[in-house]
């Protein structure tokens, strides 16, 4: 077809480029842990950093993965604020492990969490741990860099 026609007009090579390189992340509060602000935030600044964004709430391990599967997202993150990130971090981690999902995804957290518990976190699994004040910067290029590690995509 030629350029300028109806048919074609140049912008379908536009969206589908930008649909290749999107980043689709599922975000959640892991367990019964009701402080979402933090969580709300970072979803409104990788929407504006042009990733998809799915938040499904309060989620533990189990419920996570299922729906990570079911939208065939590249990121699962969640945020933890009650204690309970070592506990059921590490058991998302295993059933992200028992669906084989390990390489192929990337698993951030974020949340209240001491320098010790970050380092744990990452030797049970996760990508990327973020403490309060992480910026929106370190955030989207942390989570742009370990998708095109996992993928081989361009980012």
């Amino acid at each position: 077809m030629a350029r300028g026609s109806r048919l074609y007009s140049g912008e379908e090579d536009e969206v589908l480029g930008e649909m290749a390189g999107q980043i689709k992340v599922l975000l959640s509060k892991l367990g019964l842990d009701v402080h979402n602000r933090g969580v709300i935030t970072v979803a409104k600044e990788l929407r504006d950093a042009g990733m998809e964004v799915i938040y499904i709430g309060n989620s533990l391990p189990k419920e996570i993965i299922r729906t990570a599967i079911q939208e065939g997202v590249d990121v699962i993150g969640v945020s933890s604020l009650g204690g309970a990130h070592l506990t059921l971090g590490g058991e998302l981690i295993e059933e992200a492990k028992k669906e084989k999902l390990e390489e192929s995804m990337a698993f951030v957290i974020g949340g209240v969490f001491s320098t010790p518990d970050a380092e744990k976190l990452r030797e049970i699994g996760f990508d990327g741990t973020f403490v309060p004040g992480a910026t929106r910067e370190e955030i989207v290029s942390s989570i742009r860099k370990i998708v095109s590690g996992k993928t081989g995509r361009i980012l």
